[in-house]
């Protein structure tokens, strides 16, 4: 299908909320939610890695559950909360995961970061990671081609024991 062609094709509405601001599209079928994040919503800190589901680079949160946006039709979202790297926090008012990923140096190229971080904020959500065993396993999904684990692990750990010392966790449940 060219171009025109495919300017053609019938379009679904759709409406999502992204970063906290309601959005009423009109979107073809087959574009994914990491496209429509990367392209007319010019949200660029999701990343497109392997575009197939398996290193973690375009994790973002919907409906605050970790998820890869290049597997996601964004047709099929309507009414869905998303949340990318952009909606945690900015440099003057970061995440606590963000600031911890910058104390820990838990990036080094940075590609895989902002992925990395919108699923470690899911994770801690889910509540299943207590150990650094477990915290690795969880995070598996998400791959860092420049090797620095340690690091990212050590960043969760940091959150995971802020959340502990404030009652955050327990609050939540």
């Amino acid at each position: 299908m060219d171009i025109t062609t495919a300017d053609r094709q019938p379009k679904n509405r759709v409406a999502l909320t992204i970063n906290g601001d309601r959005h009423d599209l009109e979107i073809h079928p087959w574009v994914t939610l990491l496209d429509l994040l990367r392209g007319p919503m010019q949200l660029s800190g999701t990343k497109k890695g392997c575009d197939h589901g398996q290193c973690g680079a375009c994790t973002v949160l919907i409906d605050g559950e970790r998820m890869n946006s290049c597997l996601k039709f964004a047709v099929t979202l309507d009414g869905a909360e998303i949340t990318t790297i952009e909606g945690l926090g900015r440099p003057e008012n970061m995440h606590p995961m963000q600031k911890a990923f910058v104390e820990h140096d838990a990036y080094q190229c940075g590609y895989c970061t902002p992925g990395q971080i919108c699923s470690a904020v899911g994770l801690l959500k889910e509540g299943k990671a207590g150990t650094r065993e477990e915290i690795r396993e969880m995070m598996s999904g998400n791959l860092c081609r420049c090797g620095a684990y340690v690091n990212i692990a050590d960043a969760i750990e940091d959150v995971m024991g802020q959340e502990a010392r404030c009652g955050i966790r327990e609050a939540a449940e």
